[in-house]
């Protein structure tokens, strides 16, 4: 059993290598969506995740339609500055799949509206001039919440 983390269409390689680290510590599967910015070969993406890439679940999938359509019935939450709700709002469960989008546009608005129930947004200044968290932080942010309900299973 395990949480779920998605990046759909991720660009900068040291966000992704930092989030793989992320996941590897925590036992998260890491999902990438294609079309990646970068190779999975980038020396800057195996930097940032160091030497924990044989320690990730890694799954890539073609594109964000066919990852989709392999997630029916499964709980997917999207992680956006559109959502309505904030991630703190929700009960997490094993399983559950958070989903966020590249680094420069978020993810599709028609996902976003599809899904409105299970949009969500961590919470920001009104007065802030930054459009969103740094992808690699807004992970840990939602993904340290659904660990922490989860009662940090099998971590010490």
């Amino acid at each position: 059993m395990a949480i779920h983390v998605v990046l759909v269409e991720p660009e900068i390689p040291p966000n992704t290598g930092n989030i793989a680290r992320s996941c590897a510590a925590t036992e998260t599967v890491l999902h990438l969506v294609k079309p990646l910015g970068f190779s999975i070969d980038d020396k800057a993406l195996k930097r940032a995740g160091l030497d924990y890439w044989p320690y990730v679940d890694l799954r890539v999938h073609e594109n964000l339609d066919e990852f989709m359509s392999g997630m029916k019935g499964k709980s997917l939450y999207f992680i956006t500055t559109k959502g309505e709700r904030l991630y703190t709002e929700i009960s997490y469960k094993d399983e559950d799949i958070l989903i966020f989008g590249k680094e420069t546009k978020g993810l599709p608005l028609s996902l976003i509206n599809e899904n409105k129930e299970r949009a969500l947004r961590i919470p920001m200044s009104p007065d802030t001039k930054s459009r969103s968290f740094n992808l690699s932080n807004a992970v840990n942010i939602v993904l340290f919440e659904a660990l922490r309900q989860l009662g940090f299973k099998n971590m010490t």
